[in-house]
């Protein structure tokens, strides 16, 4: 009997291969670290001086405080856009200082 299988998509293959790497965690948190200037824009991106998490905060450094409050006002919109990215809840906090 010959078993069939259906064509999937490149991202699907992706995702299930990322969800069987054991350090899944750590692979989805380099992936928000590549997605950040995408997600935020060239302009933040380049005002931004230091990316890391800490624990499941992302916390981003800038280096003057007007960018630093556009960053707060919009950290909502900025996390969710970045979990959408990596399929994941990875960032549960996104934390600005400067």
């Amino acid at each position: 009997m010959a078993f069939e299988r259906k064509p999937q998509s490149i991202g699907t293959v992706l995702q299930k291969v990322l969800q069987s790497l054991p350090h899944q965690k750590k692979v989805k948190r380099g992936m928000v670290l590549h997605y950040w200037p995408e997600v935020v824009g060239e302009q933040i991106a380049a005002a931004t001086r230091e990316l890391r998490f800490e624990g499941d905060r992302l916390v981003v450094y800038v280096d003057h405080t007007a960018w630093r409050h556009e960053i707060h006002m919009n950290r909502f919109t900025i996390r969710k856009k970045l979990n959408e990215k990596v399929g994941s809840e990875v960032v549960k906090e996104l934390v600005v200082r400067s």
